[in-house]
C-alpha cells in the first residue's frame, strides 16, 4: 500500500522495535534494540529520528529512521535506512533534509558520514545533497572487510538549505515522491 503522507518526527522509545526490525533487514551489522534505546533515553548528543507512514485506512508504520550525533560544529550521520519495500520514494531524502536542518538550527556547520564503497544508490543521493568524497576508511566494515567512503558536506549552511528547496532538486535520485509532512 502507497502511503497517503509520511512525517518525519523525532524517534520515541515506542518506536524501537520497527526501528530495530528495519536496521535488521537493510545491514548485514544492525545496531541492537539497547543502542536504540540509548540514542533516545541517554545520549545527549544524539539526533534520532523517524519517518512514519499514513496510510488512507488510517493505520501508520515507521518506514525509516535516522540517528545523527551533533558534536559541536559538527553532525554526524551515524546511520538511516529505509524499509526495503519503501525505497525510491524519496524517504533517505526527507530524512536527512530534516535532520540536517535541525543540525543547522543546532549549531552545526558540516557533516559527515562513512558510506560501503559498493552502495552506489547511496552515494548518488548523498552526492545529490551536496556531500563529496573526502577519503576512505580500509576496511572499516567488520562484516566483508569493505572500504567505506568518507563524505563531507561542507559548509552545511543557509545557502545549502536554501538549494534543498528547489523543486529540481527535490527527486534528484529517481523514484516516486511521497507527500511529506515534516513534524
Amino acid at each position: 500500500m502507497i502511503p497517503a503522507e509520511i512525517r518525519i518526527r523525532p524517534m520515541q522509545v515506542e518506536d524501537i522495535p520497527e526501528v530495530y526490525a528495519i536496521d535488521v533487514l537493510s545491514f548485514s551489522l544492525p545496531w541492537s534494540e539497547r543502542s536504540y534505546r540509548f540514542e533516545v533515553t541517554e545520549n545527549t548528543a544524539s539526533s534520532p529520528w523517524v519517518a512514519e507512514a499514513h496510510f488512507p485506512d488510517g493505520s501508520r508504520r515507521i518506514v525509516g529512521m535516522m540517528v545523527n550525533w551533533i558534536i559541536l560544529d559538527e553532525v554526524h550521520i551515524a546511520t538511516i535506512a529505509v524499509h526495503p519495500d519503501f525505497r525510491r520514494m524519496g524517504i533517505a531524502r526527507l530524512l536527512l533534509e530534516t535532520g540536517l536542518r535541525e543540525a543547522f538550527e543546532r549549531g552545526a556547520r558540516m557533516a559527515f558520514l562513512e558510506v560501503r564503497r559498493s552502495n552506489t544508490a547511496a552515494q548518488k543521493l548523498y552526492e545529490s545533497m551536496g556531500f563529496r568524497v573526502e577519503g576512505v576508511r580500509p576496511k572499516y566494515y567488520q562484516d566483508n572487510q569493505e572500504d567505506a567512503l568518507l563524505m563531507t558536506l561542507n559548509p552545511l549552511d543557509e545557502a545549502t538549505l536554501q538549494h534543498w528547496s528547489d523543486p529540481a532538486q527535490q527527486n534528484s535520485t529517481g523514484g516516486e515522491r511521497c507527500n511529506p509532512i515534516k513534524s
